[in-house]
């Protein structure tokens, strides 16, 4: 505040000295009681503005803008004050003009001089935490930001004064912007990254660029990588405007940021449309699938959210996580109603909905690891199949609105047991909707179809990290083996919005993008953990790829359509096939023939079994 007086005090004068070009002008001296006021309207209206509650350090435009109204007022309240109460002559009309401009200028003067020292401060406790931790100055990683944008701008203006970057310049794709500096630091060509690196050494790039398409992320990510550059990136822009995260909460690229196709803005109407004001149950309540999307419907806010899991754990960890969530005080907050039972409890499970007046159910629970159920294949089979027939039974006993299938691309020609066990299940919502067609009334019977998630228990991704940090090798079935892939979140997010569009019937497929070569995968994994890929043009490098043979039932390419005769949906990511499917009363005494081997755990008659339901499925396990 001393400061600010002074500051006000000596624009007070400088105003008068300009408007009369004298040093010590008469009218000064004559309107000296004045000053006394400026001071004096000046500090009062910053104070009673809350101006001293902000945080130096980090003011920015914004706030320093905010002194120019500040200013204003003062000097306004100062020529109230001369007009009704003054003596003598009144300074002239354009001091008034030139005072605010001074006083302002002044006060937005100090604020950056004494930001920039505080930060400089910071930066010189920074350094000594380095040296004492044996980092010095020639020891800080070399760096180049990638974007010059706003984010970059202002990644930029807060890592200045972080001593453990160095700083060297900025990539953007845009021509019009190289050679210009931003924040001091020069803007150069992407094409440039090599000359860079050999001029200055640089060790680190960070990603300024939160809006970048996924394909031009992993175009980037692919360029710096080659050369053997770590890679960090901000967080995206929603987390930041959600106040979640701040620009300069840096991390390491995942691979989960590039693999998959761009993301589509999803419709809240769709979102609410099946869950919304409804009592919902979800079978495997604790998967990576059945978690989820317990989270996603918690925040449409269900009127009731029944959790079924038979893992104790898994079923306790998620009624914690979602008892701990807040929805905004204008929704109440839906009831939790953690169950640990087993789906294919039939009585069980039309207990639960008769008691908790169930009307949506989502079923999930499946077994799904290929290889076990192909080592186990009456208990895969018996838990998938026996399951879905149970749901189904009891979503028509108790008069359910909606049963909803979470099914797989294995289901696709399967040629795994696993696969074939859900194709049944398909089988059996496609009947079960003929049935409810058929009379006229009964649940609204849907299933949606999707490949692999990011980061679901026994997927390769995290299969992956595992062995990276064990340090390899890296095991890939075959070379040429492909797969989908989409993020949880977002799979679940358009499951919800299918089960919103459904009629009955439908086997909503989810646009899954282009498929990824799984070698292709560990390569990237490999180079975006900082490590470089040993082969037989590399015999120096950190970790290894290793190929093991492609596993029983296991295919090189998964497919999303039995027929190509999908068709669009009001969803640009959301397409609908188009089946031939078996008739009720063709379709019971296959099963029924099937629950006869099961009852009998003849894993030799099973396989024949599956065959008469599922023509296609060609198994390739001896």
């Amino acid at each position: 505040m001393t400061v600010d007086g002074l500051l006000i005090a000596f624009s007070f004068w400088l105003a008068f000295a300009l408007r009369l070009s004298e040093l010590n002008p008469p009218q000064f001296l004559g309107n000296f009681w004045l000053l006394s006021w400026s001071v004096g309207l000046g500090l009062a209206v910053l104070v009673l503005s809350g101006w001293y509650r902000s945080l130096t350090r980090f003011s920015g435009s914004h706030s320093l803008y905010g002194l120019l109204p500040r200013s204003g007022l003062a000097v306004l309240l100062l020529l109230l004050v001369c007009t009704l109460t003054g003596p003598g002559e009144p300074p002239p009309r354009s001091f008034w003009l030139l005072f605010w401009l001074l006083l302002s200028a002044s006060l937005i003067a100090s604020r950056i001089v004494m930001r920039d020292l505080l930060r400089l401060s910071l930066a010189g406790r920074s350094s000594a935490t380095l040296l004492e931790q044996g980092l010095g100055r020639n020891q800080q990683l070399p760096t180049l930001v990638y974007g010059a944008g706003q984010a970059a701008a202002q990644l930029l203006a807060d890592l200045r004064y972080l001593s453990r970057y160095k700083l060297v310049g900025v990539l953007d794709d845009d021509p019009a912007l190289w050679g210009r500096c931003l924040e001091g630091l020069t803007i150069h060509s992407p094409d440039q990254l090599s000359q860079l690196i050999e001029r200055h050494g640089i060790q680190q790039v960070l990603l300024a660029i939160p809006s970048a398409p996924r394909g031009r992320r992993r175009e980037l990510v692919d360029q710096c990588t080659a050369f053997g550059l770590s890679v960090l990136s901000i967080p995206s822009l929603a987390r930041i405007a959600a106040g979640e995260e701040v620009v300069t909460d840096l991390r390491p690229v995942a691979i989960e940021d590039l693999l998959g196709r761009e993301t589509c803005k999803p419709d809240p109407s769709l979102l609410r449309a099946a869950v919304a004001g409804k009592v919902v149950l979800v079978t495997g309540a604790g998967g990576s699938i059945g978690s989820e999307l317990c989270r996603q419907i918690h925040r449409q806010q269900p009127r009731r959210l029944v959790l079924l899991e038979r893992s104790e754990l898994a079923l306790y960890e998620l009624e914690q996580e979602l008892s701990s969530l807040r929805q905004p005080l204008r929704h109440p907050l839906p009831g939790l109603v953690p169950v640990l039972g087993d789906v294919g409890d039939r009585r069980r499970l039309a207990k639960l909905c008769h008691d908790h007046g169930v009307q949506v159910l989502f079923h999930a629970a499946a077994y799904k690891h290929v290889p076990l159920v192909e080592a186990n294949p009456c208990a895969g089979v018996a838990n998938n199949v026996h399951g879905t027939r149970a749901a189904l039974e009891v979503a028509f006993s108790c008069g359910l609105e909606r049963f909803v299938l979470i099914s797989t691309d294995k289901a696709v020609r399967p040629t795994n047991v696993m696969g074939a066990s859900k194709r049944v299940c398909e089988l059996l919502v496609q009947a079960a909707a003929a049935r409810t067609a058929a009379a006229g009334n009964g649940p609204i019977c849907s299933m949606v179809r999707f490949g692999n998630v990011l980061g679901s228990s026994g997927s390769v991704v995290p299969h992956f990290r595992r062995e990276i940090a064990a340090g390899g090798p890296l095991t890939v079935t075959h070379p040429q083996i492909t797969r989908y892939f989409m993020t949880i979140p977002e799979a679940v997010e358009l499951l919800l919005q299918s089960s919103g569009m459904a009629r009955g019937g439908e086997v909503f497929v989810l646009d899954m993008g282009e498929p990824v070569r799984i070698l292709d995968l560990a390569r990237q994994m490999i180079r975006l953990s900082g490590f470089t890929i040993r082969d037989e043009a590399h015999p120096d490098g950190e970790i290894a790829i290793a190929f093991t043979g492609l596993r029983p039932g296991e295919k090189l390419y998964e497919e999303l359509l039995i027929q190509d005769s999908d068709q669009p949906t009001d969803h640009p990511l959301i397409r609908k096939a188009n089946e031939e499917f078996l008739a009720p009363e063709q379709l019971e005494p296959l099963v029924e023939e099937l629950q006869h081997v099961l009852e009998e755990w003849d894993d030799q008659r099973l396989i024949p079994a599956l065959r008469a339901l599922v023509r296609d499925y060609q198994p390739t396990s001896p």
